[in-house]
């Protein structure tokens, strides 16, 4: 299901995934095929993971890579729960191929 509120969003982020919504800044980004498939992956993620712990580690990951490269956007970046949606969110069918904890090869 997918929401729309300004009210999740700082800066240039336009989408968020809080299971098992999308929430998007914007009703013209509904229209946005890729940012709803990257978000599609992150409810995969979250599925999988049993929602809870994804977000255990996708906070524990991001506190120790925002440690690691003191730099919030940074350690966003390369949260390998951002890293597997980047790299694949161009590929419409991966949602429906992605193999379980895909996240894995990000770390």
């Amino acid at each position: 299901m997918i929401l729309v509120s300004r009210l999740f969003f700082v800066k240039n982020y336009v989408g968020l995934t809080l299971w098992p919504f999308i929430i998007l800044k914007d009703d013209a980004l509904k229209k946005d095929v890729i940012l709803i498939n990257h978000e599609k992956i992150h409810l995969k993620q979250q599925t999988e993971l049993l929602v809870v712990f994804f977000y255990v580690l996708y906070l524990m990951e991001w506190s120790i890579r925002c440690i690691c490269y003191l730099n919030s956007y940074k350690a966003y970046k390369n949260i390998s729960f951002e890293r597997e949606a980047y790299a694949n969110e161009r590929n419409l069918n991966y949602p429906t191929e992605r193999k379980a904890f895909s996240f894995i090869k990000y770390l």
